[in-house]
């Protein structure tokens, strides 16, 4: 009986939690489970509606669709084929036939701007633009700026509805986002998620510190709007993350401080100009922050120094962590390139920069970016061998070149065919040299390496 009645009790007790894990419905009639549910709500609250952003909103977001040509593919034939000869003939004058596109864009100002991105309008033939009243119009592309995937289009009407510009400066991650567009030609489809990261930086994106999202992102939805939920845009979503083609809950929206900056140099010019100042960068982790003597992992390190550049003429070299640009501290290594982008040609800016355990102020006169050359190879020198680093390097005309790695390198992604460059900014010109600078470095040090066409430092923990 005893055990009975035991046995009651804790069914008893647990009882109401099993039932607010099943159903919705069943919290309401259990108390123990309304606090929960109160919670619940009070976390949701009333922002989580999106219906009034919807329709304050959702006027002035478009549907685009576009035409290009492209040429037919023309029949892949054996040599021996009667018809080769011919084919080969008008290969270059293939046949070109029509190829349609669609996706999103947004109004930006009453007489007839919109916003969308640069590989939805690039190289087209024609632009279509389709309002949420069904009214359709012929665009005008004013200018595309692949770099940022910026593009700012034209429809000739008077009067139309246009979003609210905000900022993505104050975006914080983990805040709601709402995104509208027309995914695989759905128009005017909204979807909502939060902000899973800032400053994303993406293969072949250095002048972009994306906004990434779990914002549901299709093919269509490329140009489109993605607001805050005060109802005003802070980024153009761009580009999704995807080994299916659709999404995957990773998504990439341009911030819209970016894009008004492109937008204007567009309306104005028809292109975009930007600074320069010739250097390669890479991020700072933490162990190449402990390589350097920096108190945290922050700012750009300069991997390259173009000949003749901006920053050479400056005085800045390989090795230097540019922590702050005319005044903006760089966080993270993303954060320059837009800097120095939006700084125009001809004018003078400041660099904060850490170089041998101390920071020093740097001034440089910003270049156009059209007329700098990429960072050349610099020339090192050597024979063979390996030591506590786990390298096999050989002598060669380029330098000291990784023959084979293991231990500590082979674990920091030294790489056969590296070339090594530098240890800890000390120049390498022989494996003596190469040994003792290893020996004196501590428990860290940071190798300067010629990988291919870039080079980039490898911050390598000797335990």
């Amino acid at each position: 009986m005893k055990m009975q009645a035991m046995r009651a009790a804790v069914l008893a007790a647990l009882f109401p939690l099993v039932i607010a894990g099943c159903s919705a419905s069943s919290v309401a009639a259990q108390p123990a489970a309304a606090p929960a549910a109160t919670a619940s709500a009070a976390v949701r609250g009333p922002g989580f509606d999106f219906t009034q952003l919807a329709k304050e909103e959702g006027p002035a977001v478009v549907n685009i669709s576009v035409t290009k040509e492209v040429a037919t593919q023309m029949p892949q034939l054996d040599p021996n084929d009667p018809f080769y000869q011919f084919f080969r003939r008008f290969q270059g004058q293939a046949p070109r036939q029509a190829e349609r596109g669609i996706g999103s864009g947004f109004i930006v100002s009453p007489d007839g701007y919109i916003l969308t991105n640069a590989h939805v309008v690039d190289g087209v033939k024609e632009v279509h633009v389709k309002l949420t009243d069904r009214r359709e119009f012929t665009a005008k592309v004013v200018g595309t700026d692949p770099k940022t995937d910026v593009a700012l289009i034209k429809i000739d009407a008077k009067n139309l509805p246009t979003v609210r510009v905000g900022s993505a400066k104050n975006v914080e991650v983990g805040q709601w986002v709402v995104a509208m567009g027309s995914p695989f030609g759905f128009e005017n489809s909204l979807t909502a998620g939060v902000v899973s990261a800032k400053s994303r930086s993406l293969p072949g994106d250095g002048y972009v510190p994306f906004i990434q999202t779990d914002v549901a992102v299709n093919p269509g939805n490329s140009g489109g709007p993605l607001f805050d939920m005060n109802g005003n845009v802070i980024g153009i979503n761009s580009q999704i993350y995807s080994r299916s083609g659709g999404y995957m809950g990773v998504s990439f929206a341009i911030p819209i401080d970016v894009a008004l900056h492109v937008k204007d140099e567009l309306a104005r010019s028809g292109h975009v100009t930007r600074g320069r100042i010739g250097v390669a960068i890479q991020s700072v982790n933490q162990s190449l922050a402990q390589s350097f003597g920096l108190p945290k992992p922050a700012g750009a390190l300069v991997s390259a120094v173009a000949d003749a550049s901006p920053a050479a003429r400056a005085g800045v070299r390989p090795g230097d962590v540019i922590l702050a640009w005319n005044g903006t501290p760089i966080d993270d290594s993303a954060e320059l390139p837009g800097l120095v982008a939006d700084t125009a040609p001809g004018k003078h800016a400041t660099m904060k920069v850490w170089r041998n355990g101390a920071e020093q102020t740097l001034g440089v006169t910003v270049g156009n970016m059209a007329d700098e050359k990429t960072a050349s190879a610099q020339d090192a020198n050597p024979d063979a061998n390996s030591g506590k680093l786990g390298l096999l390097v050989q002598q060669s005309e380029q330098g000291l070149v990784v023959a084979g790695a293991s231990g500590a390198a082979a674990r920091a992604g030294v790489q056969e065919g590296d070339v090594i460059l530098a240890v800890n900014n000390q120049p390498v010109k022989s494996v003596e040299q190469l040994r003792r600078l290893v020996d004196k470095a501590g428990k860290h040090v940071a190798l300067l390496v010629q990988r291919e066409d870039a080079k980039v430092y490898v911050p390598v923990d000797l335990g």
